[in-house]
């Protein structure tokens, strides 16, 4: 037998059986699909004709039996019904297991199917007979399919361990271009600059195209998933819809190998702990299938994965009771979360809510693993839920994570490297600047930015780096780097900014591989080793809040005493784009309208609402921000506010979270705001509702609205 040719055979039958499963699991849908369903004849009928060469009698036998089932489909002899669709997944299982011990082990192993093998000649047997009128006319239909040739190749396949090398290689190069134009900066040889901008155009295209041979579309993570999504919601006695979007977006192969698991496992929570039962859906007022949708965008230089679900959300009092139950939260942090902040437990290792242990979950393994495996490649992963609207887990993941281009910075002697994703821009401390900036009663320094207070952060002394003393202090203001790390938006103040370069990324051995602050190391041109921040893991180092988001919350110094600020809970929205929370104390209710029911009553716009009219306003147009909401909506969000009797509903973008946040007291910047601060690293205006019904043309409406 051949290895080549056997290899061959396995490969393209892994990726035929791959998409038969993915269209068995849609012409459930639409059984009337018959393109669809000759597709996966002919690869059954494919792999069956090719068993007989290398001698594969189970293959052959299993194979045989599903293509006259399929054959008889096909023909239009009989129908597609749920227990043929049961039935032909199991022999896709089956068909691989044998092929994944093939390549193994090189034999079919012990064995026989025998079940399987009977339940397919009972089906084709007693299945059901389509009418004579309309099983010729889906022949007719077949004839007139077999008749659009065959596209071209248009891939190859490359075995993993070479382009393994290969990139490698390229890493390698990158650094001896590093070097070379290093040295070229400070020679005078007649000659070499061409040679090493001719070596470095080299570099950067082979750069370029090995890259783009590792990768994927993230279709190709999302094949298995809607059989995932029928077999768990089968399981689970519910209906569930599932819907990709965005997912010819592409990355890296080794990424897409270290997310399948993690998404598998979050397609199985939605549907086990997310979704209802139809009959609690209905009884909610929602439709009985729920939805899962995967949702895939590139943003910032980082591919975002979100998976969402419309089930009944996180249950927040539940994960509380486990929570202080299994010790995993002290009673003192306790008393300082919010709502948001007990949801992030759920990544903790062991927990789990379930009442019992199932086939599905409940053993208080996955949910860890998957935050482990998402942080492992550079990812972030963070969770929103709202009870009763369902739940969504975003996931932010590089593009790739051999070359990754990085910004050299120096503190003292020491340089380091920022991964452009995490930056956002770069400013210097001037004297103005400085003038403005605020010490707190804690020991941070916030600086007046963009409208808002951004924490700062002293690269040198968060990292401890020694003064060179014979070295001469830096000239002029220092520069900042302005950098995004969950959420917290935060400015690292360094000596130097060096270069702007592609760097390669190198692991770091253990003992540096603990420390927090570090994601790794590099080679820079000269030949000195520079390491890569982690500006997550530097944001908890210094106190930066990044609370929310799955990190411990800061602690306070023990020597600095504590402002005695209220905490107050808030809902965090957005209105023309701008960051907007209002007190959920004054908050009725928050709705959603579709946008056919908004009427007009002269200029006014309103709804029908609870048995009277409900006014809206645009927030955003009310408090005067500048730029208006340019999207479409078939929906529109809307948060109604209260005051004796009066119901205003307030038009939003997007309502974001809540949080709870310590409010002070400042100057407002425009009617209707009673402050302006900093609500998860960025600027945000708080809402004084009472003074927003106080403006000018905001109608009054009786209490029946």
């Amino acid at each position: 037998m051949d290895e080549g040719i056997l290899r061959e055979f396995l490969a393209e039958s892994f990726e035929s059986l791959a998409q038969v499963e993915h269209d068995l699991v849609v012409l459930e849908r639409d059984p009337a699909d018959r393109k669809r369903l000759a597709g996966i004849f002919r690869a059954v009928h494919t792999i069956k004709g090719t068993c007989g060469f290398f001698g594969l009698t189970k293959l052959d036998t299993l194979a045989h039996a599903g293509e006259n089932l399929l054959s008889r489909l096909r023909s239009g002899e009989i129908r597609f019904t749920p227990p043929i669709a049961d039935a032909l997944l199991k022999l896709v299982d089956a068909l691989r297991s044998i092929l994944m011990r093939i390549e193994s082990s090189g034999n079919e192993g012990p064995e026989e199917f025998a079940g399987l093998l009977d339940t397919l000649v009972r089906l084709d047997r007693d299945a059901v007979v389509i009418e004579a009128a309309d099983a010729l006319a889906a022949q007719q239909q077949r004839l007139g399919e077999a008749a659009p040739p065959p596209p071209g190749e248009t891939s190859i396949r490359v075995d993993v361990q070479l382009l393994d090398l290969l990139m490698n290689q390229v890493g390698e190069l990158v650094l001896a271009r590093n070097q070379l134009l290093q040295k070229v900066a400070s020679s005078n040889l007649a000659g070499l600059p061409a040679a090493t901008q001719h070596l470095s155009l080299i570099t950067t295209q082979l750069q370029e195209g090995i890259m783009k041979t590792r990768m994927q579309p993230i279709a190709s993570l999302c094949n298995k998933l809607p059989r995932l999504v029928r077999d768990v919601a089968i399981a689970c006695g519910k209906q569930v819809r599932l819907e990709l979007v965005g997912v010819a977006a592409e990355l890296d192969r080794t990424i897409i190998e270290a997310i399948r698991d993690p998404l598998t496992h979050l397609i199985r929570n939605a549907i086990d702990h997310g979704i209802e039962t139809p009959e609690a859906r209905l009884a909610a007022e929602k439709s009985a299938e729920g939805r899962i949708e995967v949702r895939a965008f590139h943003e910032g230089g980082k591919v975002h994965l979100e998976v969402a679900d419309d089930g009944a959300g996180l249950p927040v009092a539940k994960i509380r009771e486990k929570g202080l139950a299994a010790g995993l939260i002290t009673a003192e942090r306790a008393a300082r979360m919010v709502d948001r902040d007990w949801a992030q437990l759920i990544f903790q290792p062991g927990f789990s809510t379930a009442a019992a242990v199932t086939n599905v979950s409940g053993r208080g393994v996955g949910m860890d693993v998957v935050k482990t495996n998402v942080e492992r490649i550079g990812g972030v992963i963070e969770v929103d839920s709202i009870p009763g609207r369902g739940t969504k887990v975003r996931i932010r993941i590089p593009l790739t994570l051999a070359i990754v281009p990085a910004l050299i910075v120096s503190a003292g002697d020491e340089r380091y490297a920022i991964p452009q994703i995490n930056l956002i821009e770069l400013i210097r401390l001037d004297g103005e600047v400085a003038s403005t900036s605020v010490t707190t009663a804690v020991g941070a320094v916030l600086l007046r930015y963009r409208g808002g207070l951004l924490p700062v952060v002293d690269l040198r002394q968060a990292l401890h780096v020694p003064l060179d003393e014979e070295a001469p202090a830096p000239a002029g203001p220092r520069p900042i780097a302005v950098v995004q790390a969950e959420g917290a938006t935060f400015g690292l103040i360094v000596d130097s900014v060096e270069a702007s370069q592609e760097i390669v990324v190198k692991s770091l051995g253990d003992p540096l591989r603990q420390i927090p602050v570090f994601a790794g190391a590099t080679i820079l041109g000269d030949g000195r080793v520079a390491l890569i921040l982690d500006v997550p893991g530097l944001a908890r180092h210094s106190g930066i809040s990044v609370r929310g988001h799955g990190a411990d919350e800061a602690e306070t110094p023990p020597e600095a005493p504590v402002p005695a600020v209220p905490h107050e809970m808030l809902i965090l929205c957005r209105a023309h784009g701008c960051p907007v929370a209002i007190p959920q104390a004054d908050i009725a209710r928050l709705e959603e309208f579709p946008e056919g029911k908004v009427e007009r009553l002269g200029e006014r716009r309103v709804v029908q609402y609870r048995g009277g009219l409900l006014p809206l306003l645009k927030l955003g147009s009310l408090l005067g921000l500048e730029t208006p909401s340019a999207e479409a909506r078939d929906t529109i969000r809307v948060v109604v506010v209260e005051r004796e009797g009066r119901s205003v509903g307030l038009v939003v973008d997007e309502l974001l979270e809540i949080v709870e946040e310590p409010i002070g007291s400042s100057q407002s910047p425009r009617p209707g705001v009673r402050a302006s601060t900093v609500i998860r690293g960025q600027a945000a205006d708080v809402l004084d509702v009472d003074a927003l019904l106080a403006l000018p043309g905001t109608p009054a409406v009786g209490a029946g609205a």
